[in-house]
């Protein structure tokens, strides 16, 4: 089962990664790269925090969520060079 489509983590990788001592989501995030892709988390962040409270034992209330980022949508070069933005100092 895949607990995060954009980067293509999946439960037994989570497993074995907390088996390992990643028991943190952020350590978990940083290792696999989960909640990295496009989607920031929205599916993933959630799916990862309760096998991670089930493997640990401690409550998922308890656990840290992580740093929520601002998502990323790609940006053409012609968008940034049509932005009209000529006040720009040298």
């Amino acid at each position: 089962a895949v607990v995060c489509r954009c980067e293509e983590v999946s439960v037994d990788q989570v497993r074995r990664a907390i088996k390992e001592g990643y028991t943190d989501f952020e350590e978990l995030r940083r290792y696999l790269r989960i909640s990295m892709g496009p989607c920031g988390g929205r599916t993933c962040r959630l799916n990862t925090l309760m096998i991670l409270s089930k493997e640990t034992g401690i409550p998922i209330e308890r656990l840290s969520p992580g740093v929520f980022r601002p998502p990323a949508i790609p940006v053409s070069f012609r968008a940034v060079a049509e932005s009209g933005d000529d006040d720009c100092e040298e």
